[in-house]
């Protein structure tokens, strides 16, 4: 997507130097635009971790390169040995995720295939770009099956803006290009469809007013910011046409992991008769559970991003400041499960289907 009228991709090999991979660093945005650059698997574990990148499609590609960083760094007499203590490094940064552990699975996969060191390595480079490329491809083609949805939505309100709630940051800067839940209001727009936003900003870490507002703006797409608790007043008054989220991890059966507070928006949505989507692409299916209430692992982080809060003061410094009182503690859950039943269906690159097993392994045989 485009940044100031330039495309830029979530990350990519650094021109001229592929053992050096850059990545939009995501802590500083909206109010800085800083290019990190990433040579050690240390280096990825921290920007995992630390969420100088994030959401499902993002850490996916960013765990990919990683592994080829760790195929650059093992020495050839003990490569294996090294290559698997580095999985485990990068597995051990977030739990939650599914495109995590298929990343580094399938980076595994690709170099035991190959026989000598440095054909794995050159097979590493090959996979973390093959990932990178089908991320933002699928993002592409879940745009392209959304579309239709709006512009059923849009036809029958008399060609009206179609009012459109999301939760988080399921946008470009989530996945490699493009997004998730975004594909489809960019596809919509470059359409000529008129659609509005709905923007959650998101607690704790404001996903939706650093990024989505941000990524929202830079493509001319309109919008407005509302505190999380607001959407479910909005449907009740006839405020919201669609809501579309992303997931981080999704069952066999439908259930999905999203951003806390996911649930709270479909429960409204079920309630008001709003339509419930869920945008993802297939690498997000974990496809060895079914009950997502019982089998997803939930990341559970610091208590100090609650209870701080980091922005743009009016001297155009950036400060942290404490808004709870000293002593207080908080609890900090990073994202909650949706069940089945409450979703409407399911946006993916091979199309859409009811949040049903059936219906997923109709456009998934193969699982």
């Amino acid at each position: 997507m485009r940044i100031d009228g330039t495309h830029y991709r979530t990350i990519w090999s650094k021109p001229g130097n592929p053992a050096v991979t850059q990545i939009i660093d995501q802590r500083h945005l909206p109010h800085r635009f800083i290019i990190e650059d990433l040579s050690t698997v240390d280096d990825f574990a921290v920007a995992i971790r630390e969420m100088h990148v994030r959401g499902a499609g993002l850490i996916g590609a960013t765990a990919g390169f990683g592994m080829y960083a760790a195929a650059l760094a093992a020495p050839a007499e003990k490569f294996q040995a090294a290559l698997e203590l580095s999985a485990a490094t990068l597995l051990a940064t977030r739990p939650t995720a599914k495109n995590l552990a298929w990343a580094v699975d399938r980076q595994l996969a690709a170099m035991a295939e190959e026989s000598t060191v440095e054909a794995k390595r050159a097979r590493a480079l090959t996979v973390a770009q093959e990932i990178a490329d089908e991320d933002a491809d699928f993002c592409r083609l879940i745009g392209d099956h959304g579309l239709a949805i709006i512009r059923q939505l849009s036809a029958a309100k008399g060609g009206r803006p179609v009012n459109i709630l999301t939760h988080c940051n399921a946008g470009w800067l989530a996945f490699v290009d493009y997004g998730s839940a975004t594909a489809p209001i960019y596809a919509a727009h470059q359409a000529g469809i008129p659609v509005h936003v709905w923007v959650d900003e998101t607690r704790p870490w404001l996903q939706g007013s650093r990024l989505t507002a941000w990524e929202l703006g830079q493509e001319g797409v309109p919008h407005t910011l509302i505190p999380d608790n607001t959407g479910g007043h909005l449907m009740q008054h006839g405020l919201v046409d669609l809501v579309i989220v992303g997931t981080d991890r999704t069952t066999r059966s439908g259930d999905v992991a999203n951003k806390i507070g996911t649930y709270l928006k479909a429960l409204a949505a079920y309630d008001n008769q709003v339509p419930f989507y869920v945008a993802l692409p297939s690498s997000t299916f974990d496809w060895s559970i079914r009950d997502g209430v019982r089998e997803i692992p939930i990341e559970e982080r610091s208590d100090a991003e609650v209870r701080f809060v980091t922005g743009l003061t009016g001297q155009g410094a950036i400060a942290t400041v404490l808004i709870a009182p000293e002593g207080t503690r908080g609890a900090n859950y990073g994202f909650d499960v949706t069940p089945a039943r409450l979703i409407t269906g399911l946006i993916t690159e091979r199309g859409v289907t009811p949040a049903r097993e059936d219906g997923i392994l109709a456009l998934y045989p193969e699982h």
